[in-house]
C-alpha cells in the first residue's frame, strides 16, 4: 500500500497503478470513497448522502486574518448560475475518488482512503451517482469532484458532465473539480473529441493545487520527488491553454522559512511566466488540522504550519507590488487568460 511507500513516492509508477484499480471503462464506472463510516466522516458538518458515497460541504468565503479570502468555488458558480454576487457561501455535493498518488501529510482524507482499497470503497457509475443526486432535498447547486486525485481517471469529470446532460441538470449545476497538477492523462488518455467535449461544457470549472512554493515545499508536503514541482507548472500552463477554464490553490507549509521572501517572488514569477494574470487566479490555501491528520504530525510539521503564516504574508506583499488595488479586489471570475479559445 501507499501509505508504507519508501520515499519519495514514485509518481508515474503510482499514477499508472492507482488507475488501473479505480477505472472500470467497459462498464464506466469509477472506484469511489464510501464516505460513511470512515476516517474522514468524524469531521463532516453534515451526515454522508447518495448511499454513503456524497458529502455536502460549505465553501465559505472568509479565512483566517492575514489570509486573502477564498472566491472558490463560489465566484464561478454563483456567475455561471445567475445567483448573485460575493456570496458568503455556497453548498456543494462532493464525490471522493478513491486512490491519490501522492500523500500529502495535511490531507483531510485517512490514507486508507486514498489507496483503493475495496474495504473503504466501492465500484459506481456516475449516472447512478448523479441520479442520487438529483433526487436530493435542497440539491446543492454545485457538485464538486474530489478525491484523492481525479484526474488519474478523467473519464470521471467525463461521465458526470454526460449524466448531468442526460437527466437535465446541465444548466442548473456546476460542475467543479480538483487536480493535484500530477498527470497529463486528460491528454493521454482522453481522445481529441473527449477533450473538447470537456472544454466546451459550459458550466464546469478546474481547480490545480500547488502543493508548495518550491522543490523543497513541494517534496516535504506530498513525499513526491522535487523533480514533480516543475511537472505541475507545465500542466498549469498546458490545461489553460487546452481551454479549460482554470484556478489554482496553493498551500504554503514548508519545512524551513529561509530565504522566503527570495522563494515567494521566485513563484509568482512562475505563474506570471504562464499567464500574467495566474496569480489573480490564485488562492492561498491555510493548512489546518483535522481528524485523520493529527495522528500523522510530527514536530516539523507543527514547524511548518508556523511558516506558512510567514509565507502568506510574502504573497500578499509580492501581490501588492504586482498589481493594482482594483485589480486585486476585482472578482476571480473576471481575471482574464488570454490563451482559453474555447468558451
Amino acid at each position: 500500500m501507499m501509505g508504507a511507500s519508501p520515499l519519495p513516492v514514485d509518481t508515474t509508477k503510482a499514477s499508472a497503478l492507482y488507475r488501473e484499480r479505480t477505472l472500470d471503462s467497459g462498464g464506466q464506472r469509477i472506484l469511489m470513497t464510501r464516505l460513511q463510516g470512515s476516517g474522514q466522516e468524524v469531521d463532516l458538518r453534515s451526515p454522508v448522502n447518495c448511499g454513503g458515497m456524497g458529502r455536502v460541504r460549505h465553501f465559505r468565503r472568509s479565512t483566517s486574518n492575514g489570509w486573502p479570502p477564498n472566491p472558490l468555488p463560489i465566484d464561478p458558480a454563483a456567475r455561471a448560475l445567475s445567483l448573485g454576487e460575493a456570496l458568503p457561501r455556497i453548498e456543494a455535493e462532493v464525490f471522493q475518488n478513491a486512490a491519490c498518488n501522492w500523500r500529502c501529510w495535511y490531507c483531510y482524507v485517512p490514507f486508507n482512503l486514498l489507496s483503493a482499497d475495496l474495504r473503504y470503497s466501492a465500484w459506481a457509475s456516475l449516472d447512478e451517482l448523479v441520479a442520487q443526486y438529483a433526487q436530493l432535498g435542497n440539491r446543492p447547486p454545485v457538485l464538486d469532484l474530489s478525491g484523492g486525485q481525479p484526474d488519474l481517471t478523467p473519464e470521471y469529470v467525463l461521465w458526470t458532465m454526460r449524466a448531468l446532460r442526460s437527466r437535465g441538470l446541465s444548466n442548473s449545476t456546476f460542475l467543479w473539480s480538483d487536480d493535484n497538477l500530477s498527470v497529463d492523462y486528460f491528454w493521454s488518455k482522453l481522445s481529441a473529441e473527449e477533450q473538447k467535449e470537456v472544454t466546451s461544457y459550459r458550466n464546469h470549472a478546474r481547480v490545480g493545487c500547488f502543493k508548495g512554493f518550491d522543490c523543497e515545499s513541494f517534496a516535504f508536503n506530498t513525499m513526491a520527488e522535487e523533480a514533480r514541482f516543475d511537472v505541475q507548472f507545465e500542466l498549469m500552463a498546458r490545461s489553460i491553454e487546452s481551454g479549460l477554464d482554470m484556478y489554482a490553490y496553493v498551500t504554503f507549509t514548508s519545512p524551513t522559512s529561509a530565504n522566503l521572501s527570495r522563494k515567494m517572488e521566485s513563484f509568482v514569477d512562475r505563474l506570471e511566466a504562464i499567464h500574467p494574470n495566474l496569480p489573480l487566479r490564485t488562492v492561498p490555501l491555510e493548512v489546518q488540522v483535522f481528524t485523520p491528520t493529527s495522528g500523522r504530525i510530527r514536530p516539523e510539521h507543527l514547524s511548518a504550519l508556523k511558516v506558512q503564516q510567514t509565507a502568506v504574508m510574502e504573497w500578499n506583499k509580492q501581490l501588492s507590488l504586482r498589481f493594482s488595488t482594483s485589480q486585486r479586489s476585482a472578482s476571480v471570475c473576471d481575471v482574464p487568460l488570454a490563451s482559453r479559445s474555447l468558451s
